[in-house]
């Protein structure tokens, strides 16, 4: 097979030769690209975000915590300590967790593998006019490469860059991060964009993909984005841009993919005859709520925070597993997502309780990321409960309270109970009911815990015990300029144009 795409294209290109010059430089025993078919299967490999992992930063948030060493035998567990002082930089809010000196920097660079996958749509974009097809199949592709970047945009800014709306920021003058919008880079350093031009420029790829998709792309299976994921990432964009003003879009753009793609799996249908909890995934193929799905290896899910050894140092905290109804036995579970969604574990003496996430079929061949109808219904409710804290208007709060409980319906054993819907009047209070039910329904999943508690203004107190038996406290202050997290190490000393965040 004499295909460019049996070699990765942008794996190994760097920033500082043009996708022209690139291609030219393969041998002569290697096609270029020729055909949009040849195109497709380049974008499949080095444009999706295949093996892309960001879920370690829910080490940074209140729904993990730290678990004293235990010793056996007078001796401690070689594993516990390795596990444990991996994500000590991270649990421990320690500004240089991202330096060459710290183990989980690696498998925590999620900056440097983001704008791999940006290079990837880039190229393939930049090389359409080259290549033979049909105009349908062209604008497929362009499509789905447009959506893509968007998407890695969207995570960047959030991660590195502070909140749009966020407390004293200013986005024309507040750092984003650099925006690359072709293969053809010059040769120097990579400036930050502004946050203001990297939300316009997500903005701009995700209004010109969702037409370009709708008209020319049908996805055969949820790996594979479509136009109505493109609105479901929209209702995302507004809601994290987060003015009032933003509210109004938020809710028209989740609106647009529900009227297409609206159903939630019932999670009582997943409680066997014995009162078993079924091992598939909410994350699976067949889930009729999933919109798209991808990050499939198990390695990329065991990370260090929801490690799996017998003695694990970080796990699902105590403070989100009392957000959830406990039921009263096993023939009412209450909330289904306590049983569902966390895989448990037993200590010596018998005692049980969650530890990592069970997002993920019992093989995890599917991932634990991507975009979920229930995501959709959370965006909409909290964007007409902001609404009904501005106007005071009681049609914002109907139809809040008709999200949060079809959602929380499908979420709670129903088999011999029947669920009781929330009624809510104080727009406080709801407002605050629409964080909670948040967390309970995206925890430990992509990231959706540490990007609300900075789009919130909320803090974070960890309490950490470390090798040498001492336990301290770490807080992360509402607002704290570390929620820009720091730009990688190595990433700094390869771009000399960055500026890093305050630490």
């Amino acid at each position: 097979m004499k295909k460019i795409f049996l070699c990765s294209l942008v794996l190994i290109m760097t920033l500082s030769i043009s996708c022209k010059k690139f291609l030219e430089e393969y041998s002569q025993e290697e096609m270029r690209p020729g055909s949009t078919g040849d195109l497709t299967s380049l974008m499949n490999g080095d444009a999706y975000p295949n093996g892309v992992s960001i879920e370690t930063f829910d080490v940074l948030t209140d729904d993990i915590q730290n678990n004293p060493l235990i010793q056996v035998n007078g001796a401690p567990i070689p594993t516990y300590l390795a596990s444990l002082q991996a994500g000590t930089p991270m649990f421990t809010f320690n500004p240089t967790m991202f330096d060459q000196n710290n183990t989980i920097s690696t498998s925590a660079n999620v900056y440097t593998r983001l704008y791999t996958k940006i290079k990837g749509c880039n190229v393939i974009i930049d090389y359409l006019d080259n290549v033979s097809g049909t105009a349908k199949d062209k604008n497929a592709i362009l499509g789905q490469c447009l959506f893509l970047r968007a998407y890695y945009y969207l995570r960047l800014v959030t991660l590195y860059g502070q909140m749009y709306n966020g407390a004293g920021v200013n986005p024309e003058t507040a750092l984003g991060v650099p925006l690359v919008l072709s293969s053809q880079v010059k040769d120097g350093g990579l400036p930050r964009n502004s946050l203001k031009e990297v939300y316009d420029q997500v903005e701009k790829d995700l209004l010109r993909a969702e037409p370009l998709l709708r008209a020319n792309f049908t996805p055969t299976n949820v790996f594979r984005v479509s136009a109505d994921l493109c609105n479901a990432l929209l209702s995302r964009f507004y809601l994290y841009k987060g003015r009032n003003e933003d509210m109004d879009k938020t809710i028209q753009y989740a609106t647009a993919t529900l009227q297409n793609k609206f159903i939630l799996t019932s999670l009582a249908g997943f409680v066997g005859s014995n009162n078993a909890i079924s091992p598939n995934g909410i994350y699976n193929a067949a889930s009729p709520e999933v919109l798209w799905i991808y990050s499939g290896s198990y390695s990329d899910i065991n990370t260090v925070n929801f490690d799996n050894r017998s003695l694990p140092p970080f796990t699902v905290s105590a403070d989100l597993s009392n957000q959830y109804d406990k039921g009263t036995g096993t023939s009412n579970y209450g909330d289904l997502r306590y049983q569902y969604y966390f895989q448990s574990f037993t200590t010596a003496s018998g005692t049980k309780f969650p530890y990592r996430t069970a997002k993920n079929t019992v093989n995890a061949t599917y991932g634990t990321k991507g975009f979920r109808v229930a995501e959709l219904y959370l965006n909409r409710a909290e964007a007409y409960a902001r609404r009904f804290l501005v106007s005071g208007n009681t049609t914002d709060r109907t139809a809040a309270l008709a999200d949060l409980n079809t959602l929380r319906q499908s979420r709670y054993d129903t088999r011999n109970t029947v669920y009781t819907p929330v009624n809510i009047t104080d727009a406080q209070a709801l407002y605050t009911f629409c964080k909670e039910e948040r967390r309970r329904e995206l925890a430990l999943e992509d990231c959706h815990r540490f990007i609300d508690l900075k789009r919130w203004g909320m803090g974070v107190t960890h309490i950490y015990t470390g090798p040498d038996n001492v336990t301290s406290t770490f807080t992360l202050p509402p607002n704290s300029p570390l929620f820009a997290l720091p730009i990688p190490y190595d990433v700094m000393l390869a771009n000399t144009g960055l500026i890093q965040n305050p630490r």
